[in-house]
């Protein structure tokens, strides 16, 4: 089994902006994750907890901050797209917690993504960790929903 986040990667959270999306994100920068970026378009600009920049697209945050893993906090109509706009941006990890897609809009999102680099964990899915090693395991990685 191979580790697929470290401390050190570089997160980037669609959907940051909305309640779920949000509590998760502050959670993980709690953890000590690396959450470099914030995507909800239209509030591009933004901050998210005074530290986080918000951006309009996956494309513009991963060109930005050097962001390889997206984690997916959007409303089912809208994750297949949020899921393809990372596979679209090169990302090494797309984590999909939104639960309930349409099955053919993730038959589509399957095929779009053969022959891409992008592996994808979910949907519906807790998210993953890799804990840290410092006091209280905090320094690691948590993404989605999956207590620390």
């Amino acid at each position: 089994m191979s580790i697929l986040v470290t401390p050190a990667t570089k997160i980037l959270v669609q959907g940051i902006t909305g309640s779920f999306g949000a509590r998760h994100a502050q959670l993980s920068l709690d953890y000590g994750t690396k959450v470099v970026a914030g995507v909800t378009p239209g509030k591009g600009g933004q901050l998210f907890s005074h530290v986080v920049p918000i951006f309009d697209t996956v494309d513009q945050a991963v060109k930005e901050t050097g962001a390889t893993v997206s984690v997916i906090f959007v409303p089912p109509p809208f994750a297949a797209d949020a899921i393809l706009e990372g596979v679209d941006a090169g990302l090494d990890l797309v984590v999909a917690i939104t639960e309930g897609i349409p099955v053919n809009d993730m038959v589509k999102v399957k095929q779009a993504m053969q022959g891409s680099k992008t592996r994808l964990i979910g949907p519906n899915c807790p998210g993953l960790v890799t804990p840290g090693t410092g006091k209280d395991s905090h320094g690691g990685c948590r993404i989605g929903i999956a207590p620390g």
